[in-house]
C-alpha cells in the first residue's frame, strides 16, 4: 500500500522540483491548493486554503506524511497552526516543514512569522523534522535583475546572503520526508557567501552589463543583524554544491 503524502506550496519554486521526487519515490502525492486542478497521475489535488483553515482537515485526512512548503510575505505562523491543528487530530506521523536560516534572530515580520511556525509544529505534539534553508539562488536572481535595473545600484554593505540551490533543498526535503521525524535537523546553505553587491556583480557579468555601485548603509535593529551575520549559517550546516556561479550560467 502506497503511503499518503500531503504537500503544501507544491506549485512553487521548491514545489515543483519537490513533486516529481516524491512520484519517483512511490509516494502518493495529495497537493492542497486555493485553487481547483485536475488530479494527475501520481497527484491528486485537493482544495483549501491554509491562512483561512478551510478545507484543511479534509486535506489531512488519512495523509500519513505532510511535506509543508506553503508560504508567503504574511501569515505564515497562522497558516501553520491550522495545519498542525488538523494534523494532530488526523493522528499524522509525520511533518516536514522548511524554515528560513536565522528565523528567530531577523528582527524582520517574514523571519518571525517563520520562527512562529516552528514554534507551532514543536508544540503540536506532531513527530517534526524541521529543515532551515538559506535563500535561494531563484530569489537571490530575482533581487539582482530588480536591483540592476536601476544604472546607479544601491549596495547594502551589511547583508550577506550564502544562496543554495532549491533542487539541492528539494531532494534533502524528499529524502527527510521519508525518514523517521528528526526534529530539527542540520541547515542547508550555499558553498559561498557573498555580499548583495558581489551578487549584483556577478548577475551583471553573465548579462553582459555594467553598472556603478552605491554603498547604502542598513541601520537600525535590522542593520545590526546582518552586521551580526545573524542570517548566516556557517557552523554544522550541510553544504550544497551547486553555486550562484553555476546557477548564473543555467539561467542568464
Amino acid at each position: 500500500m502506497m503511503t499518503t503524502i500531503l504537500l503544501t506550496g507544491g506549485t512553487g519554486t521548491l514545489g515543483n522540483h519537490v513533486t516529481p521526487l516524491l512520484v519517483e519515490a512511490g509516494l502518493e502525492v495529495r497537493m492542497l491548493s486555493r485553487n481547483t486542478h485536475e488530479s494527475t497521475d501520481g497527484i491528486e489535488f485537493v482544495t483549501g486554503d491554509l491562512l483561512a483553515g478551510t478545507g484543511v482537515e479534509a486535506a489531512v485526512d488519512g495523509a500519513e506524511i505532510i511535506l509543508h512548503l506553503a508560504g508567503g510575505p504574511k501569515g505564515d505562523d497562522v497558516a501553520t497552526r491550522h495545519l498542525v491543528d488538523a494534523a494532530a487530530a488526523a493522528g499524522v506521523r509525520h511533518l516536514v516543514y522548511i524554515g528560513v536560516v536565522g528565523a528567530e534572530k531577523l528582527p524582520i515580520g517574514y523571519f518571525r512569522a517563520k520562527f512562529a511556525a516552528e514554534q507551532a509544529i514543536i508544540e503540536s505534539g506532531v513527530p517534526f523534522t524541521i529543515l532551515r534553508a538559506a535563500q535561494f539562488h531563484d530569489l537571490a536572481l530575482k533581487t539582482a535583475r530588480a536591483m540592476a535595473k536601476s544604472p546607479i545600484v544601491p549596495a547594502p554593505g551589511a547583508v550577506l546572503w550564502q544562496p543554495v540551490d532549491s533542487r539541492e533543498v528539494a531532494a534533502r526535503l524528499v529524502e527527510l520526508a521519508q525518514g523517521a521525524p528528526a526534529g530539527r535537523v542540520p541547515d542547508l546553505v550555499g558553498p559561498t557567501v557573498y555580499s548583495m553587491a558581489e551578487l549584483i556583480r556577478g548577475y551583471l557579468k553573465a548579462e553582459g552589463k555594467r553598472r556603478i555601485f552605491l554603498p547604502v548603509p542598513v541601520p537600525g535593529k535590522v542593520g545590526r543583524a546582518y552586521r551580526a551575520k545573524e542570517n548566516l549559517s556557517i557552523d554544522g550546516a550541510t553544504v550544497g554544491k551547486l553555486t550562484w556561479e553555476d546557477f548564473l550560467a543555467e539561467q542568464v
